[in-house]
């Protein structure tokens, strides 16, 4: 077989990115011998030795790491130089490694797919869909949609929506239980509360009305650390609990639950775009990145733009 230089040249730099060559094979979507391969002809070729290997990590050589700037900048021009003569957009193909929250996935971006797909019926995705932030550069991610606040440098950040939540409680809880009129009669109820799967930090949610602020600080009946454990809760008459308002608004149309204090506003978790900045957005990424924008920013469930006579702000979340 030929020796594919440009191949090689962008295996090279996923290993640099990823730290390991059976991450960057994944990554890439080839096997891992071949990825070696590519690696080895490359510095036969050059005549240098690009990385150090070692039975627990795979590093860049001070050439290799000069390499790699430069490798990068030729990989990013050749990029744009393909999206510049793709004149219809749907000819894009290609695999595009994605992460984002698990109610992001299920609640908005699988529902809309069929749509994408019929659009770019040659994009492959890999969709991560949790909780846990990952490291996009070693784990090969080529863009994430990320909830709360985003500190790290090394990333592109945009703004694109957010994530609205709403205390609920099933009909039956209610009735059983003391009235609610204010929102001090919150501590007479049992309260489930979150904690953060990474931390085990409980979560306190501030709600709002007007220049009004409360904070749920009392302790809970019971901690669940997923939304969607939230919402089999309130359903299950366990007491008051809030979830994303995209995933409880059915339920609140069928009357399996009523919503609590609706006149206050729950804080918003905002959602944004990310990526490295080493890795410039390819074609298919772009795509996707666009796609994911317009589908949040029209949805009134997700989009900055006003509900209900209220203009939602997104307000950073307490760190996970």
């Amino acid at each position: 077989m030929a020796f594919d230089r440009l191949q090689a040249i962008r295996a090279f730099c996923r290993i640099v990115e990823v730290g390991s060559f059976s991450a960057a094979a994944d990554s890439l979507g080839m096997p891992k011998t071949t990825v070696s391969g590519h690696v080895q002809n490359l510095e036969a070729q050059l005549g240098i030795k690009l990385l150090h290997r070692t039975t627990r990590k795979v590093s860049s050589t001070s050439d290799g790491a000069a390499y790699y700037e430069r490798a990068l900048t030729i990989l990013n021009d050749l990029d744009e130089l393909d999206a510049s003569v793709v004149q219809n957009r749907n000819l894009v193909h290609g695999r595009v490694n994605l992460e984002m929250p698990s109610p992001v996935c299920t609640l908005l971006i699988i529902p809309a797919m069929p749509e994408f797909m019929a659009k770019y019926p040659d994009i492959q995705l890999d969709i991560g869909c949790n909780e846990r932030v990952v490291d996009l550069m070693h784990e090969g991610v080529d863009c994430a949609l990320r909830g709360g606040g985003v500190e790290d440098k090394d990333l592109i950040c945009r703004p694109i929506g957010q994530m609205r939540f709403c205390l609920f409680a099933s009909p039956g809880y209610l009735f059983s239980a003391a009235p609610i009129t204010q929102i001090s009669d919150l501590v007479l109820h049992r309260y489930l509360g979150f904690k953060f799967p990474t931390s085990g930090r409980q979560y306190i949610p501030t709600l709002r009305r007007g220049n009004d602020s409360y904070k749920i600080e009392q302790s809970s009946a019971i901690y669940l650390n997923n939304g969607s454990a939230c919402l089999a809760a309130g359903l299950a008459g366990l007491g008051i609990a809030f979830a994303p308002r995209a995933e409880a608004a059915p339920f609140f149309k069928t009357g399996e639950l009523v919503e609590v204090l609706p006149d206050w506003e729950m804080e918003s978790l905002p959602i944004s775009l990310v990526y490295p900045y080493t890795r410039h957005l390819s074609t298919r990424v772009r795509v996707f990145a666009d796609w994911a924008t317009q589908l949040m920013a029209s949805n009134a469930l997700w989009s900055f733009e006003e509900t209900d006579g209220r203009v939602q702000h997104p307000v950073a979340a307490q760190p996970k």
